[in-house]
Protein backbone atom coordinates (compact mmCIF):
# COMPACT_ATOMS: atom_id res chain seq x y z
CA UNK A 1 0.00 0.00 0.00
CA UNK A 2 1.47 3.36 -0.98
CA UNK A 3 1.87 6.02 1.70
CA UNK A 4 -0.87 8.15 0.10
CA UNK A 5 -3.31 5.21 0.16
CA UNK A 6 -2.33 4.38 3.74
CA UNK A 7 -2.90 7.99 4.86
CA UNK A 8 -6.14 8.51 2.96
CA UNK A 9 -8.47 5.62 3.57
CA UNK A 10 -11.74 4.73 5.25
CA UNK A 11 -11.46 2.72 8.44
CA UNK A 12 -15.19 2.43 9.15
CA UNK A 13 -18.36 2.78 7.10
CA UNK A 14 -21.75 3.13 8.71
CA UNK A 15 -25.04 3.28 6.86
CA UNK A 16 -27.88 5.09 8.59
CA UNK A 17 -30.36 2.29 9.32
CA UNK A 18 -33.33 4.66 9.10
CA UNK A 19 -32.32 5.55 5.54
CA UNK A 20 -32.34 1.92 4.41
CA UNK A 21 -35.37 0.37 2.77
CA UNK A 22 -36.36 -3.30 2.88
CA UNK A 23 -34.00 -5.36 0.70
CA UNK A 24 -33.71 -8.88 -0.59
CA UNK A 25 -31.15 -11.34 0.74
CA UNK A 26 -29.06 -10.78 -2.43
CA UNK A 27 -29.07 -7.00 -1.96
CA UNK A 28 -28.18 -7.27 1.73
CA UNK A 29 -25.28 -9.57 0.85
CA UNK A 30 -24.02 -7.12 -1.80
CA UNK A 31 -24.14 -4.29 0.75
CA UNK A 32 -22.22 -6.30 3.35
CA UNK A 33 -19.60 -7.34 0.80
CA UNK A 34 -19.19 -3.73 -0.36
CA UNK A 35 -18.60 -2.55 3.22
CA UNK A 36 -16.15 -5.37 3.93
CA UNK A 37 -14.24 -4.75 0.68
CA UNK A 38 -14.20 -0.99 1.31
CA UNK A 39 -12.67 -1.39 4.76
CA UNK A 40 -10.10 -3.86 3.39
CA UNK A 41 -8.89 -1.68 0.51
CA UNK A 42 -9.86 1.86 -0.45
CA UNK A 43 -8.55 5.26 -1.41
CA UNK A 44 -10.56 8.11 0.08
CA UNK A 45 -9.05 11.59 0.29
CA UNK A 46 -11.35 14.40 1.43
CA UNK A 47 -10.40 17.85 0.13
CA UNK A 48 -8.59 19.80 2.87
CA UNK A 49 -7.82 16.79 5.06
CA UNK A 50 -4.18 16.32 6.06
CA UNK A 51 -4.42 12.57 6.60
CA UNK A 52 -6.79 9.84 7.73
CA UNK A 53 -7.92 7.29 8.42
CA UNK A 54 -11.55 8.38 8.17
CA UNK A 55 -14.92 7.24 9.42
CA UNK A 56 -17.80 7.60 6.98
CA UNK A 57 -21.49 7.69 7.75
CA UNK A 58 -23.81 7.51 4.75
CA UNK A 59 -27.44 8.58 4.99
CA UNK A 60 -30.31 10.16 3.12
CA UNK A 61 -31.20 13.69 4.20
CA UNK A 62 -34.08 15.51 2.50
CA UNK A 63 -33.75 13.40 -0.68
CA UNK A 64 -30.00 13.98 -0.83
CA UNK A 65 -27.06 11.74 -0.18
CA UNK A 66 -25.32 12.79 3.04
CA UNK A 67 -21.68 11.79 3.52
CA UNK A 68 -20.42 12.62 7.02
CA UNK A 69 -16.63 12.24 7.16
CA UNK A 70 -14.65 12.24 10.41
CA UNK A 71 -10.87 12.02 10.66
CA UNK A 72 -7.99 13.40 12.70
CA UNK A 73 -8.80 17.11 12.95
CA UNK A 74 -11.41 16.71 10.21
CA UNK A 75 -15.22 16.77 10.40
CA UNK A 76 -17.21 17.49 7.25
CA UNK A 77 -20.57 16.62 5.72
CA UNK A 78 -21.26 16.70 1.99
CA UNK A 79 -24.80 16.67 0.61
CA UNK A 80 -25.19 15.43 -2.97
CA UNK A 81 -28.35 15.58 -5.04
CA UNK A 82 -29.59 12.12 -6.00
CA UNK A 83 -31.27 13.44 -9.17
CA UNK A 84 -28.28 12.73 -11.45
CA UNK A 85 -28.21 9.13 -10.16
CA UNK A 86 -31.91 8.29 -10.59
CA UNK A 87 -31.77 6.96 -14.16
CA UNK A 88 -28.68 4.81 -13.73
CA UNK A 89 -29.91 3.48 -10.35
CA UNK A 90 -33.33 2.64 -11.81
CA UNK A 91 -31.71 0.80 -14.74
CA UNK A 92 -29.24 -0.89 -12.40
CA UNK A 93 -32.06 -2.20 -10.18
CA UNK A 94 -33.97 -3.52 -13.18
CA UNK A 95 -30.99 -5.40 -14.56
CA UNK A 96 -30.04 -6.70 -11.08
CA UNK A 97 -33.54 -8.10 -10.63
CA UNK A 98 -33.29 -9.85 -14.02
CA UNK A 99 -29.81 -11.09 -13.12
CA UNK A 100 -30.94 -12.59 -9.78
CA UNK A 101 -33.87 -14.31 -11.52
CA UNK A 102 -31.56 -15.59 -14.27
CA UNK A 103 -29.15 -17.12 -11.74
CA UNK A 104 -31.93 -19.48 -10.72
CA UNK A 105 -33.09 -20.66 -14.14
CA UNK A 106 -31.30 -19.18 -17.18
CA UNK A 107 -28.51 -20.47 -19.39
CA UNK A 108 -24.91 -19.51 -18.59
CA UNK A 109 -24.84 -17.30 -21.72
CA UNK A 110 -27.95 -15.39 -20.56
CA UNK A 111 -26.51 -14.95 -17.07
CA UNK A 112 -23.20 -13.70 -18.49
CA UNK A 113 -24.97 -11.18 -20.76
CA UNK A 114 -26.99 -9.80 -17.85
CA UNK A 115 -23.89 -9.67 -15.65
CA UNK A 116 -22.00 -7.69 -18.30
CA UNK A 117 -24.88 -5.19 -18.46
CA UNK A 118 -25.02 -5.02 -14.68
CA UNK A 119 -21.27 -4.34 -14.44
CA UNK A 120 -21.53 -1.69 -17.17
CA UNK A 121 -24.28 0.19 -15.33
CA UNK A 122 -22.37 -0.18 -12.06
CA UNK A 123 -19.30 1.38 -13.69
CA UNK A 124 -21.44 4.20 -15.10
CA UNK A 125 -22.83 4.95 -11.63
CA UNK A 126 -19.37 4.75 -10.08
CA UNK A 127 -17.91 7.19 -12.60
CA UNK A 128 -20.85 9.54 -12.00
CA UNK A 129 -20.24 9.34 -8.24
CA UNK A 130 -16.55 10.20 -8.73
CA UNK A 131 -17.58 13.20 -10.85
CA UNK A 132 -20.14 14.36 -8.25
CA UNK A 133 -17.48 14.09 -5.53
CA UNK A 134 -14.96 16.15 -7.51
CA UNK A 135 -13.59 18.97 -5.36
CA UNK A 136 -14.92 17.23 -2.24
CA UNK A 137 -13.38 13.74 -2.08
CA UNK A 138 -10.92 11.90 -4.33
CA UNK A 139 -11.41 8.15 -4.75
CA UNK A 140 -10.16 5.44 -7.07
CA UNK A 141 -12.63 3.53 -9.26
CA UNK A 142 -12.77 0.47 -6.97
CA UNK A 143 -13.66 2.66 -3.98
CA UNK A 144 -16.26 4.54 -6.04
CA UNK A 145 -17.76 1.20 -7.19
CA UNK A 146 -18.22 0.01 -3.61
CA UNK A 147 -19.60 3.37 -2.53
CA UNK A 148 -22.06 3.28 -5.45
CA UNK A 149 -23.29 -0.10 -4.18
CA UNK A 150 -24.02 1.58 -0.84
CA UNK A 151 -25.74 4.54 -2.55
CA UNK A 152 -27.97 1.99 -4.30
CA UNK A 153 -28.72 0.33 -0.94
CA UNK A 154 -29.96 3.68 0.38
CA UNK A 155 -31.95 4.39 -2.74
CA UNK A 156 -33.75 1.03 -2.81
CA UNK A 157 -37.39 1.32 -1.82
CA UNK A 158 -38.66 -2.12 -2.79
Amino acid sequence: MTEDRANHRLQTIEIDEESLGAVSRDQEQERQIAIFDLVEDNYFQPEGAAAGPYDLKIALAENRLALHILGPGFDQTHLLSLSPFRGVIRDYFMICESYYQAIRNATPAQIEALDMGRRGLHNEGSTLLQARLEGKVKTDLDTARRLFTLVCALHWRG
